[in-house]
């Protein structure tokens, strides 16, 4: 436990951001799985609307800092090619 006043305020603030990067994560993980079940259906249309949705998000968690631009160029890549495979 920190004694120091500064200290115990960073723990609260750390305590907070783990908290929201948890929530944009799993708001991500969830899209990404629905996409997945909506393009293992075989619809194309409802497989490009749910690949925006998931385009968006990983896009939002990259601004937020929760995901390196890296790592979402190679989730939006791997995830075009599952959409160009559909139908």
């Amino acid at each position: 436990m920190p004694n120091i006043k500064s200290a115990k305020k960073r723990v609260k603030v750390i305590q907070t951001k783990t908290l929201r990067n948890q929530m944009i994560k799993s708001a991500l993980k969830t899209s990404i799985k629905s996409f997945e079940t909506v393009a293992l259906s075989g619809d194309k249309a409802k497989a490009e609307e749910s690949f925006k949705l998931v385009i968006k998000k990983i896009g939002q968690a990259v601004s937020k800092g929760v995901l390196h631009a890296n790592t979402a160029a190679r989730k939006k890549s791997r995830l075009a090619n599952v959409l160009n495979k559909v139908g």
